[in-house]
């Protein structure tokens, strides 16, 4: 049994090698045809495209993206070609529910934004949402959530998608509402897969069309995926004043980044929102579950990252420690991302 690791999942080595004879790390993003051709795992992360092109005439059978999003992989060649997958669906949604807020009360202490009064609208209600709305909670006035795929999931009598009376007389959240009345909410923040077809296409979503109902100057907070996000129409709604500020963490084109939104953006990270040690460590533990499974053996995989500075925890960590080495140096993308310092939820 051959595996090849994308040399960047973390906390793996050492552990990989209890499943396989032979096991070859490499960059992710230079996994080639060569090297996969005898190889029956590929373990990876987003930087790998998973298609015919990589993949036909070798003797892969079983892929795990590291990763909730697995847009990198062209899941209709893959079903052609009899070849399994799988990904690991919320395994940094505390990560990136930290993330933003803490980006939040950052904007915050710099005068943009009144947390208490305000409306927060979040777009996409899977694993991260959630983790998103659980964060916030404390924070705000009001959560209001659209997920259509949600909605349409919920149209028994066990799941009730009304407006949903909390604790908190001060709170109160809905799962139903339009992206019409997202877009009045004072914070926008998006947790969306990227997809283009389907009944819910999510790629632009956040686009020319949906700006222009803003009527809040809300903040908006992408840390999905960069095609959710028309870049160019941010831009001019950036300029035009219809967006206060904006928090990137996920770009189009990544690693070649906008430049002339990464100098608007008031917090602009390298696609690094999920990437706490914990969330980190959770995607590695599912991802040697899963090929565990495929192999039909039963094994346990302790994944423990080590402390992190104090500033680098919790509430303490401010994502413009991030903001700052990308903005001074855009080119340097994927080094930071790949390099990325140590950082923990708790």
């Amino acid at each position: 049994m051959k595996i090849i690791v994308d040399d960047k999942i973390p906390f793996i080595r050492g552990q990989v090698e209890r499943l396989a004879d032979e096991v070859v790390y490499l960059p992710g993003s230079d996994i080639a045809p060569a090297d996969v051709r005898d190889a029956d795992i590929l373990l990876i992360r987003t930087r790998t495209q998973c298609d015919r092109r990589l993949l036909e005439g070798s003797r892969v059978r079983f892929i795990v993206t590291a990763t909730i999003g697995y847009d990198h992989l062209d899941t209709d060649y893959l079903r052609e070609a009899g070849i399994e997958w799988t990904n690991c669906p919320g395994c940094n949604a505390t990560s990136v529910a930290q993330y933003v807020r803490n980006s939040l009360l950052t904007l915050e202490r710099q005068g943009m934004v009144s947390l208490q009064e305000a409306t927060l609208g979040i777009i996409g209600y899977g694993h991260v949402g959630k983790a998103v709305y659980q964060a916030m909670r404390p924070y705000v006035k009001e959560i209001q959530v659209n997920d259509p795929p949600l909605v349409d999931a919920c149209r028994d009598a066990t799941c009730d998608v009304r407006d949903e009376a909390h604790n908190d007389a001060n709170m109160r959240m809905r799962h139903a509402v339009s992206l019409q009345e997202v877009a009045a909410c004072d914070i926008i923040t998006l947790h969306t897969p990227l997809t283009f077809d389907g009944p819910y296409p999510t790629h632009h979503l956040v686009g020319e069309p949906f700006l222009q109902q803003l009527t809040r100057r809300p903040i908006l907070i992408n840390a999905a995926r960069g095609g959710v996000v028309d870049e160019a129409a941010l831009l001019k709604a950036l300029d035009a004043g219809l967006v206060r500020a904006a928090v990137i963490d996920t770009w189009e084109g990544e690693p070649d980044i906008s430049r002339a939104l990464l100098e608007r953006a008031a917090i602009a990270t390298p696609h690094i929102a999920g990437y706490s040690a914990d969330g980190k460590a959770n995607a590695t533990r599912m991802t040697l579950e899963a090929v565990a499974r495929w192999m039909g053996r039963k094994e346990e995989f302790d994944i423990r990252p080590p402390q992190a500075a104090p500033n680098r925890t919790a509430l303490n960590y401010n994502p413009t420690d991030d903001s700052l080495p990308l903005k001074l140096h855009p080119e340097g993308f994927e080094q930071q991302r790949g390099n990325y310092p140590l950082r923990r939820e708790a």
